[in-house]
């Protein structure tokens, strides 16, 4: 994954007919590219930012099936949901986990409730169940969570998730792409089409790093652009009615004290509906999220002051310590692509997370809607739509078997994120022992990993490398400026750049930071 290599060899290749253009790079468009190149089909991805840039880099980190969708009665959803959290910690090890929940009861009520639907939940998952919910007594609870509120508690269900790093995922999906020989650019624009007898045979794309133009042609052209799918769609037809409602997801993370856990918690009812969790990562607790309708899409969302509020009074609730505004190492926000129903209520949270599949009358295929933990399912119905058109000729899908990362780390070593990379880290450790220092003890990352990342993982900006290829920024916002000098400095070495464009990058950063904190 060398950014210039790849845009040296797409110039060779300026006449090529491509099977499959994604334009997208997040969790669907990078899944989507993998399966077809995996099938045998030649593919390109193109990306208008960074990859995962949005919503795919601001989850709350689970890959579950959703006990929110159960108690909605979606059964279908939860059933696909729980195969693909299966198939993914099956072929991703080291990226993803066994998350341990715990729901704390106040009522017999909710006793009775929580513990026959989690029962279901077990059910549904069958043979990839990740453990039984049980449930626990009030001393077993406190013992598992010594900070939770102990008052009215009778109580608690065991039960079990999925849980990852999102955007580590999508480098890894964007590599394995890379890897069997599909060609992904990130900050490469699609802004046209090219079309032949009205329709569409291609795309117009801008580089937006050198401004340079390129003209791709296609068999397929998919938009996988989440948020961004009504903007896609308006240029092959601006007539287009919008096929997408989003919705806004806020986090907060805090100090891991404030949980003092290895378990999650999670708060099945709060006053306005929502589920809220509360979540150990990296050695930090991230809590969330909102649900929020929103009018205007935008690749950095900012949190509101209500739904900061709303996480901070309801963790208050549950916990002896309470949070508060000064206790906040982050704040993160990602838009919801949710796919527009027959039916609409206003109320995003009551909006299915099922995905819809569409073709446009010139051909462009457009996939809305979803949730990461259903991203390989989703790329293959992608595929399988158009095999069905007749666009592509018949392959099967091989990615329900394809292995994502390896165990090239031990459970307890935190370079497994890097997969294969984790042994070329401890060879530049090797040859220089001091790259290997925490930058900055608050985070989890030495000077080693930034090299590495720098030649393997096509980072365009300081932003690219501190919040999403490490997750830096969303782990303590402030540290991340702290070590912002030094991070660029090895950038600028190993990419090949000056003293102005570390300075230029440096501002550029300090002035993004400021939405995080």
């Amino acid at each position: 994954m060398n950014r210039q290599k790849v845009i040296d060899e797409l110039r060779l290749q300026a006449g090529k007919t491509w099977d499959i253009i994604v334009t997208g790079g997040g969790a669907t468009g990078l899944g989507i590219a993998l399966d077809a190149v995996t099938r045998g089909y030649s593919t390109l991805l193109l990306e208008q930012s960074d990859f995962a840039k949005g919503t795919s880099s601001k989850s709350t980190k689970l890959v579950h099936g959703g006990v929110r969708y159960l108690a909605q009665g979606d059964i279908f959803l939860v059933i696909e949901a729980l195969k693909e959290r299966g198939i993914l910690l099956k072929n991703a090890p080291g990226i993803t986990k066994d998350q341990e929940f715990i729901i704390p009861l106040y009522s017999i009520a909710d006793t009775i409730i929580y513990t026959t639907g989690l029962k279901l939940y077990d059910l549904l998952a069958r043979k990839l169940s990740l453990g039984r919910s049980v449930f626990i007594s009030r001393n077993e609870v406190l013992l598992r969570l010594p900070n939770l509120e102990k008052n009215g508690l009778k109580g608690g269900v065991i039960y079990h998730d999925g849980q990852f790093d999102d955007s580590r995922l999508a480098i890894i999906l964007a590599k394995k792409c890379s890897d069997r020989g599909g060609f992904l650019l990130n900050y490469c624009r699609v802004n046209g089409f090219i079309k032949s007898g009205g329709i569409i045979a291609g795309v117009e794309a801008r580089d937006e790093i050198s401004g340079e133009q390129f003209s791709f042609q296609a068999r397929l052209v998919v938009n996988a652009t989440g948020v961004f799918t009504d903007t896609i769609t308006e240029l092959d037809d601006p007539a287009m009615s919008p096929s997408i409602r989003p919705s806004q997801g806020v986090h907060i993370v805090l100090d891991r004290s404030f949980l003092g856990s290895t378990s999650a918690l999670m708060i099945p009812k709060t006053p306005d509906g929502r589920v809220l969790f509360i979540i150990p990562w990296y050695d930090k607790v991230v809590a969330g999220t909102t649900d929020t309708p929103v009018d205007t899409v935008t690749n950095e969302p900012v949190p509101l002051k209500e739904e900061i509020d709303f996480i901070l009074e309801t963790a208050g609730k549950y916990l002896v310590r309470k949070p508060e505004r000064s206790d906040i190492l982050s704040t993160f926000a990602g838009l919801r692509p949710l796919a527009i129903q027959h039916k609409e209520t206003g109320k995003t949270k009551e909006i299915s997370r099922r995905h819809k599949i569409s073709f446009s009358h010139s051909g462009l295929l457009s996939i809305t809607g979803g949730k990461w933990t259903t991203y390989r399912r989703m790329a293959e119905e992608t595929i399988d739509a158009a095999i069905k058109k007749k666009i592509l000729e018949k392959r099967k899908c091989l990615t329900s078997d394809l292995r994502l990362t390896d165990n090239y780390a031990t459970h307890d070593d935190r370079l497994k994120i890097y997969n294969e990379g984790a042994a070329e880290i401890r060879q530049i450790i090797n040859n220089d022992p001091g790259s290997g220092q925490l930058i900055d003890n608050r985070l989890p990352y030495c000077r080693a990993e930034i090299r590495w990342i720098c030649r393997n993982e096509m980072p365009v900006t300081l932003e690219d490398v501190l919040a999403r290829r490490t997750r830096s920024l969303l782990l303590d916002a402030r540290a991340s400026l702290d070590i912002a000098p030094e991070v660029v400095s090895i950038m600028s070495v190993e990419l090949g750049f000056d003293e102005n464009w570390k300075n230029n990058q440096l501002a550029a950063y300090r002035e993004y930071v400021k939405k995080y904190l």
